[in-house]
């Protein structure tokens, strides 16, 4: 398929863009403190729908909640907000909610898988990471992971909800609440809900990088029997952690040497193909091939 230009109409850096569950809507979040909402469509049109004003400072990163649950985005801020946003009328957006938990620059969100509930994983350059459950009566439940990263939280994400080699469509008897953060002490960690508690679940932390944790990104098993994250740098590498099960020890190898910052790493829906964003401008897919090796499919320039 043609790659085709959308204009943002933001007037400072675009930091993230994300799309909606049926790819119709894209949301932008930039520097110039707003949200854009713009509608995509198969022809290589684009629409501007609307945009979100309410944060005082840059505008990290945006994501949409599972359809189940309404249409609600999600936007975290250098002023140390995150807002949920709720669409209404079609393109009329009102904020639902507005965490302050944090006392510095909130930098990663994540909302848990749909079958956790509607749940948002927060990443903060305090250190700490908060996580927003909803309740039936429309409050909020807050758990914390203090000084996750005692130097500040750059990126966190949610493991599948289904344990490694659980079949599609078993009970939830089977879920698990994992996450894995990245942050500015060059390591990432892996943590697990036990008794309603945050508990870290690698020992020791996970250390190959050598600068900082730009992004982590929990790959989906799809009943595969062993769990894989990937993880990006300031140090130019990434990073493939893996784990046969439960309590065993995290194996990490390089991907590549990029010689230059690598901001994001995101999977497939799959779990089988990687996108790599680096400082060159460059965004690269790799594959695992069938002896473990990891190959480089395409660049996207």
């Amino acid at each position: 398929m043609p790659a085709h230009k959308i204009e943002s109409g933001h007037n400072d850096t675009v930091h993230d863009v994300s799309m909606d569950y049926y790819g119709k809507r894209l949301a932008t979040a930039s520097s110039d403190t707003t949200i854009k909402i713009i509608g995509v469509s198969n022809n290589s049109t684009s629409q501007h729908l609307a945009t979100l004003t309410g944060h005082q400072g840059p505008v990290w990163q945006v994501a949409w909640a599972h359809p189940k649950f309404g249409s609600i985005l999600a936007s975290c801020s250098y002023d140390g907000s995150v807002i949920l946003w709720k669409e209404g009328n079609p393109n009329e957006w009102t904020q639902a909610h507005v965490f302050t938990e944090h006392k510095s620059s909130v930098n990663s969100i994540a909302w848990a898988p749909h079958e956790l509930g509607l749940c948002l994983a927060c990443g903060s350059s305090d250190g700490n990471i908060s996580v927003f459950t909803a309740r039936s009566d429309g409050g909020w439940d807050t758990t914390r992971i203090d000084q996750a990263h005692p130097l500040g939280v750059t990126s966190v994400s949610w493991a599948p909800s289904m344990a490694p080699g659980a079949l599609v469509g078993s009970s939830m008897m089977d879920s698990v609440q994992k996450l894995a953060s990245g942050g500015c002490d060059n390591t990432v960690k892996v943590w697990k809900l036990y008794n309603g508690n945050w508990k870290m679940d690698c020992f020791p932390a996970l250390q190959m990088h050598s600068d900082w944790v730009r992004d982590v990104a929990w790959a989906p098993n799809l009943g595969l029997p062993k769990t894989t994250i990937a993880s990006a740098s300031q140090d130019g590498t990434v990073v493939i952690w893996t784990v046969a099960k439960e309590g065993d020890q995290w194996e990490g190898r390089v991907l590549k040497d990029f010689k230059t910052p690598v901001w994001r790493v995101s999977w497939s829906l799959t779990g089988n193909l990687l996108a790599v964003a680096s400082g060159d401008n460059n965004v690269s897919l790799w594959k695992e091939a069938v002896d473990g090796e990891w190959q480089q499919v395409t660049t996207v320039d």
